[in-house]
């Protein structure tokens, strides 16, 4: 489960889509950006691969839901 979830806009501009966020999972913070077609860029630790799909979903929900709300 995905804890202390963080995001903000990748630029000042906030019309221009783009965002890094940030959260911990398993004890391990992962930071990425979240680009506007919904691709994911991990930018520290990437998720090992049996976790990485779950996580890519869970990401999705929550910026539609804190982005595209």
């Amino acid at each position: 489960m995905i804890q202390h979830f963080q995001y903000q806009n990748m630029f000042e501009n906030k019309q221009l889509p783009g965002w890094t966020f940030s959260f911990y999972f398993s004890g391990t913070k992962y930071t990425g950006a979240y680009h506007k077609d919904g691709r994911i860029e991990w930018t520290g630790h990437i998720p090992p691969g049996e976790h990485e799909d779950t996580l890519k979903k869970q990401l999705h929900e929550l910026m539609l839901f804190h982005v595209y709300e």
